[in-house]
């Protein structure tokens, strides 16, 4: 789960919040190095992610920085017994070995220990079970999104749920949703263009280069390529190379606690808001996550400090120290939270006809209608594409094999875009 690095994070962004709020100085405020850790243990056969970085302040700007902490030693605890390693997987990112996952009624904690030898450990959490959902309802709504949330585009589409509460016992839960929508546009280049294999240059002027056969599958800056400076700005843009389908993920805290509703049934209830990026059918998946009671209290004080609109009766926001401890130094203020929870999770076809209007990536400012394989690449970047001509390899640059150009991009990267189509995709 990387909901609270991405809050922490992007918010300010186009799936941000308000305006005018600067996550990390509300989280951080008054502290100057500070460890951000994220991770939660599910009982799906999924990949279980843990994040761990490091903001730290400008020493200038005093703005922050969040970057990963990588080369860690990283363990799970199971039942204070079974010590779990994980490897890292991306820069900061670190899971257990493939099959590993949770179970109801079971103890994880976290363990972990810096490259300059400072250890962490979190206090241990018993996975929850959690209900399943037993119905979901999409309803598109010209209001549905707050118009600070994407420039004044409010069409989206609400999203409810019905669901057992069990009885007799005290139950936290949140929500969170996945979207898949097919991506035609994978890479984009700035000052530059797509190269799908490694070049070695045999003459210096004019440049001359062998296209190898190792793979590169990444940009090379004009300035490079041509070996002289050239400041003039553009994109290349380069479609996808197979069927790519782009991953967004939501951004908003969405709590709830059976306290006055024990062992009803849950109605109707709104559990998110998603928003008509395009014309075309999307795959929705809806995850029902059962939170322990240290977990509820920790995400509801991080709702409170993120999702507000900062009104003068709001309480002064403070760095959110969670339940992860430095074991040499308990003071240290560490931020975050690791927990464990069960899901139930349901994937529903979104076919948008209900839908009424333009979506977000139809048409530009002007009124000029975008095709429909450019529509998510205006929604999500707010410009249209400009695919590279080709042209700039014909004068001055020699390629001595690579095929024809422009080429086709990889589908990545990995966390943002998968090219294996979704279970419940429908063709």
């Amino acid at each position: 789960m990387r909901l609270f690095i991405r809050l922490l994070t992007g918010l300010t962004f186009a799936f941000g919040l308000a305006a005018c709020i600067d996550p990390e100085a509300i989280l951080l405020r008054g502290t100057v190095d500070i460890v951000v850790v994220d991770g939660t243990i599910t009982d799906l056969n999924e990949p279980q992610q843990i994040r761990i970085n490091r903001s730290k302040a400008d020493p200038f700007t005093g703005r922050f920085g969040t970057r990963p902490i990588t080369k860690a030693l990283v363990e799970v605890v199971v039942d204070s017994a079974e010590v779990v390693a994980c490897h890292e997987t991306l820069d900061g990112t670190y899971q257990p070995p493939t099959g590993f996952r949770g179970r109801v009624g079971h103890a994880y904690q976290l363990r972990f220990t810096l490259p300059d030898g400072t250890r962490y450990t979190s206090s241990q959490q018993v996975m929850p079970g959690v209900p399943p959902i037993d119905r979901l309802t999409a309803r598109f709504n010209p209001k549905s999104l707050p118009p600070a949330l994407l420039g004044g585009f409010t069409k989206g589409f609400d999203i409810l749920i019905d669901a057992q509460d069990p009885a007799g016992e005290r139950n936290y839960y949140r929500w969170d949703w996945t979207l898949y929508e097919r991506q035609y546009w994978c890479k984009s280049c700035v000052q530059g263009y797509y190269f799908p294999n490694k070049l070695t240059l045999l003459r210096d002027l004019p440049p001359v280069y062998q296209v190898e056969k190792e793979p590169l599958e990444d940009c090379i800056t004009k300035s490079d390529l041509y070996r002289m400076l050239d400041n003039a700005f553009f994109i290349s843009d380069y479609q996808c190379r197979t069927p790519c389908w782009e991953i967004i993920r939501s951004n908003t805290l969405n709590l709830f606690d059976d306290r006055f509703t024990d062992g009803g049934v849950i109605v109707g209830k709104s559990v998110s808001q998603v928003p008509y990026y395009t014309q075309m059918p999307a795959l929705l998946e809806v995850r029902q996550l059962s939170l322990t009671a240290s977990g509820y209290q920790f995400f509801t004080l991080f709702q409170q400090q993120t999702q507000n609109t900062g009104g003068l009766a709001d309480t002064p926001p403070t760095a959110l120290v969670g339940n992860v401890k430095n074991t040499a130094n308990p003071k240290e203020n560490v931020v975050g939270f690791f927990t464990a929870g069960a899901i139930s999770s349901v994937r529903y076809w979104l076919d948008k006809r209900d839908a009424v209007g333009v979506a977000l990536g139809s048409y530009d400012e002007q009124g000029e209608i975008i095709p429909g394989d450019q529509q998510l690449f205006f929604a999500l970047n707010r410009r249209k594409v400009t695919p590279e001509p080709g042209l700039p390899f014909t004068l001055g640059v020699g390629l001595i094999g690579g095929g024809s150009r422009p080429p086709t991009a990889v589908c990545g990267p990995i966390d943002q875009r998968t090219p294996f189509k979704p279970e419940g995709w429908r063709d």
